[in-house]
């Protein structure tokens, strides 16, 4: 005998959930690692990388049945690039505080005016077109003909930027030079 239709579309969409909670249980540490490079955000303290990928998987999950053999790992991970990349060029602030505000709470300006503080994550120095690039080039592995793909850029512009970033990296910051205890003072 077989079973109603409503049993077989409730037992689909179980097998359906808990594929996906597999997908999710395996794959989200390390998309919200890389959205937390993205944003640019401490790794304890990062709303704007979670949110992203919230975005990223929810969509995800509603096209899961489209997939069709297709990687959920590598759509997650093209949705992540594109949500980043479309919502980059805002510059994320607490409403109400202008840039004197923030470099009075000892923070500095980096060479594309965005101000940073000791608190901001590692990739804070960077663009965010070279955060995406060097993320998607040297974290996630993408090729430079798929990454070029992904953010409609020519290859050697990619190739370009991603060297451009990565030597940016390799300059470590100037920091102020260490206090003298009240002590050691002339």
């Amino acid at each position: 005998m077989q079973q109603p239709a409503h049993q077989r579309t409730a037992a689909r969409e179980r097998s359906r959930a808990q594929e996906f909670e597999a997908f999710v249980a395996g794959a989200a540490g390390r998309l919200l690692h890389a959205a937390t490079l993205l944003t640019a955000e401490p790794v304890d303290d990062n709303p704007r990388a979670r949110r992203l990928l919230l975005a990223a998987l929810s969509l995800t999950y509603a096209r899961w049945d489209r997939l069709r053999g297709e990687d959920p790992y590598d759509r997650t991970r093209q949705e992540l690039a594109s949500r980043f990349a479309h919502s980059a060029w805002r510059h994320h602030r607490p409403l109400g505080t202008g840039r004197a505000h923030w470099l009075n709470r000892a923070g500095r300006v980096n060479r594309v005016g965005r101000v940073t503080r000791p608190g901001d994550g590692v990739l804070a120095r960077l663009t965010p077109q070279e955060r995406l690039i060097l993320v998607l080039r040297l974290y996630e592995g993408v090729a430079e003909e798929q990454t070029a793909a992904l953010v409609g850029l020519p290859e050697e512009r990619v190739r370009a930027i991603c060297a451009r970033a990565t030597a940016a990296m390799h300059r470590t910051p100037r920091r102020p030079a260490p206090r003298l205890p009240e002590a050691a003072k002339p």
